[in-house]
């Protein structure tokens, strides 16, 4: 009779993981794969010893927004939709002028729609950092992550 191999689950029980900052550039990507990628990062689901239940999620820093790719017709057609609460107060607004007016909201959103929608997603979408352009503040935690690496 063959052997039974046990298969054993890595489970992060007490000690917290070391948590990487990840530059994406936003560039022509198309707005869902893009969000998609920042997802699995910040969920930490492109680790070996990710646990959903716990936050083993890296940093994600996304650069150009305002340049990021809405493929088809998608920015005349798909809408952002909001509620006032007041009759008559349904605001529509399309993905194309949002992409002008507020860039970091366009993808930030995408974004936080693919996490999960408890305690531990608010504190997954505190990790993303969404900026315009080419320049952001974080400079120095990559200096300590290319130290760390030498």
């Amino acid at each position: 009779m063959p052997e039974l191999r046990r298969q054993t689950t890595i489970f992060n029980q007490g000690q917290e993981p070391v948590k990487r900052w990840h530059v994406i550039d936003a560039t022509d990507r198309p707005l869902g794969r893009l969000a998609t990628e920042v997802a699995t990062i910040l969920m930490g689901k492109h680790r070996p010893e990710y646990t959903p239940h716990s936050d083993c999620g890296d940093y994600v820093i996304v650069l150009n927004a305002s340049k990021v790719g809405l493929t088809g017709t998608k920015a005349e057609r798909s809408y952002r939709k909001r509620y006032t609460g007041y009759p008559g107060g349904l605001k529509l607004e399309t993905f194309g002028h949002l992409r002008e007016r507020r860039p970091q909201a366009l993808v930030e959103g995408t974004v936080k729609r693919m996490l999960p929608k408890t305690r531990l997603g608010r504190v997954m979408i505190q990790k993303l950092k969404v900026y315009e352009g080419a320049e952001h503040p974080h400079q120095a935690q990559l200096a300590g992550l290319a130290a760390e690496q030498n």
